[in-house]
């Protein structure tokens, strides 16, 4: 998976770099990181690759235990509703 692929604004690398991040940021920046990552690529995998790659950051980091968080949780949303599901007959 191409580095770009992974994390295409740079989002969660930029935000170990922010000194003093807190939770509630870093639930930001996530939700801004999953809403552009491409549909060709599984969030779940993602973050998976995602850790392995900040490994060496402290584990204590609020991004670390976001993403730890999102690998549970995270499923990938399948698009519902749309006129299909408004123009039942």
């Amino acid at each position: 998976m191409d580095e770009k692929d992974l994390d295409p604004k740079g989002l969660i690398r930029e935000s170990y770099k922010i000194e003093g991040i807190t939770e509630d940021q870093c639930r930001s920046i996530f939700l801004d990181w999953a809403l552009s990552l491409p549909g060709t690529i599984e969030a779940k995998v993602a973050i998976e690759a995602l850790l392995i790659r900040n490994q060496s950051q402290p584990a204590d980091h609020p991004m670390t235990s976001i993403l730890e968080q999102g690998r549970v949780q995270m499923v990938n949303p399948k698009r519902r509703g749309g006129w299909r599901s408004r123009n039942r007959n």
